[in-house]
């Protein structure tokens, strides 16, 4: 429940919204938004500068300058631009853990490649690597997923990456890993 509140406040969810999804009053509703930004003013105002920004630019950017071309911020029809305001919002958070990701496969798989190991990735699901390969390699590819995955982006606050391993996805078990690995 809290992560409906967070991310729907964040992203704009209203009073009306809120109240329908959880089956709580109005009133409820319009202090839960209330108390959240005042509790989280950066968040109030991150949220308001992105909007801003978006509707001067036309676009939404990501932290490695990606951009997506977000027209419908600058709609008079409010319910086109309450969506683009979304989308608007969504799209630095979103946009930069793809571009992590993005930019971890490819490191880590011209590595895989430099030291001709048999691994492969084979899959990526949101913010998951899978991996194929010999049991021999399962350290080195490990150590290289923690190092790399990491530092794919400057970030102020450090990444986190859990490891599981198993010899099928019904089989896979988190891997203990060295405290602060990944950060």
């Amino acid at each position: 429940r809290a992560k409906v509140f967070n991310f729907g406040v964040l992203y704009g969810l209203s009073e009306f919204g809120l109240s329908a999804r959880e089956g709580i009053s109005r009133e409820e509703s319009r202090e839960f938004i209330e108390t959240y930004f005042e509790k989280y003013p950066k968040v109030k105002e991150w949220r308001e500068s992105v909007i801003a920004s978006c509707r001067e630019l036309g676009y939404a950017e990501t932290m490695s300058g990606r951009r997506r071309r977000i027209p419908e911020i600058r709609s008079s029809n409010f319910q086109a631009r309450s969506a683009a305001e979304r989308v608007a919002v969504n799209m630095p958070a979103q946009g930069a853990a793809s571009d992590i990701i993005k930019i971890a496969m490819n490191k880590i798989d011209a590595e895989l490649r430099e030291r001709e190991m048999a691994t492969r990735m084979i899959l990526q699901v949101h913010d998951e690597l899978i991996f194929e390969g010999p049991t021999k390699e399962r350290d080195d590819v490990q150590e290289m997923a923690l190092r790399i995955m990491p530092q794919s982006l400057d970030l102020a606050v450090p990444l986190k990456v859990d490891v599981k391993v198993g010899t099928s996805w019904g089989d896979m078990k988190a891997v203990k890993t060295k405290a602060g690995a990944g950060a």
